[in-house]
């Protein structure tokens, strides 16, 4: 991936600490993107044992946001930057929390895993798979974007987010009609209605990083604001 382009300081001290958190970052983001990879093999399989692992391995994306958000109160503290530099600390520090959720819907796809195998039910009623690689792939294009700070690709993925809902919803309208049919199905239906929500959260996390991505280059916050209004502010 190409490095983010960030400002040259007198102290090179200042640019190590930059380029580290940057890096961390990254290295979270594919950490959670592998976690995201694993829980969705383990609902599609019903293996327990990558279930666990999944599970396990959350306190791992947890720890590192601990860290990587004390090192940005720190240099805050320390340097107390200024324009981009501050941009790019207060971006950083909004993304891991968003990476550490992603983390957690992790988790419950791979609970979800966990419930259907210990019920010994029958396999997902609706299969969820194609839901699920939409999101994964959205949030390889999304941590690539934040690699790059490109924040044209990021416009176009948070879009993408509304792509994602509408698979979602054509979901839940199916496993409604089939409880409605079938009301001995709830619990079954309710495992795969919760991993589904999980992973619709994963493309609003992936919206909010896109957000972040934009506020640090063009120095906008378009939180809340319509799509024509964030293109405006991109190519003003």
């Amino acid at each position: 991936m190409d490095k983010l382009s960030t400002n040259k300081h007198i102290s090179g001290q200042f640019n190590a600490e930059l380029e580290d958190i940057r890096n961390r970052v990254l290295a979270m983001g594919g950490l959670v993107e592998r976690q995201l990879e694993q829980a969705l093999d383990a609902l599609g399989s019903l293996d327990a044992e990558l279930a666990k692992k999944v599970i396990d391995g959350d306190h791992k994306v947890n720890s590192m946001e601990v860290s990587i958000d004390e090192e940005c109160t720190r240099i805050i503290a320390k340097r107390q930057p200024a324009a981009s530099d501050l941009r790019l600390i207060i971006a950083i520090s909004k993304t891991i929390a968003d990476l550490e959720r992603i983390g957690d819907a992790c988790v419950r796809i791979a609970k979800a895993a966990l419930e259907k195998r210990n019920n010994n039910q029958q396999p997902l009623l609706v299969s969820i798979e194609s839901m699920g690689r939409h999101a994964t792939r959205m949030l390889h294009a999304t941590l690539d974007a934040l690699a790059r700070m490109d924040a044209d690709a990021a416009f176009e993925l948070h879009k993408e987010d509304a792509r994602l809902d509408k698979e979602y919803e054509g979901i839940i309208r199916q496993l409604m009609t089939y409880m409605m049919e079938d009301p001995r199905s709830i619990p079954g239906v309710l495992d795969v209605l919760w991993a589904a929500r999980a992973v619709e959260r994963v493309g609003d996390r992936c919206k909010n990083v896109c957000e972040y991505i934009i506020y640090y280059v063009k120095g906008k916050d378009v939180r809340h604001t319509s799509y024509e209004d964030m293109e405006r502010d991109l190519h003003l």
